[in-house]
């Protein structure tokens, strides 16, 4: 299956997050199967299988397109503008995430 083009990539500025938690579920005593982080300014939340979905409002409240997985055994990006799940050892992402 080819993999798709993401027209954001060059948006990238953040690389390492700084928390393994979601703040908002946190705050409101929720828990989280899995946490994502957005890749343009480093805000961590909880993924569509949590009840919050705080990742998907983060992006609905900002347009901040790309998402990581922080799961030790995923490696990859989704791009919620294109519609596109991108392999981590993609060419596009060559020089940005290390």
């Amino acid at each position: 299956m080819a993999e798709k083009h993401c027209s954001h990539v060059e948006q990238i500025q953040v690389v390492a997050s700084n928390t393994d938690i979601c703040r908002d579920c946190v705050a409101t005593g929720d828990t989280w199967p899995a946490l994502r982080m957005c890749l343009i300014c480093g805000y961590v939340g909880c993924c569509d299988k949590s009840r919050n979905q705080h990742t998907r409002k983060h992006y609905q409240a900002t347009g901040h397109p790309l998402i990581l997985s922080l799961h030790p055994r995923e490696a990859w990006v989704w791009c919620y503008e294109d519609r596109a799940l991108l392999d981590l050892d993609s060419p596009q992402f060559a020089g940005r995430l290390a």
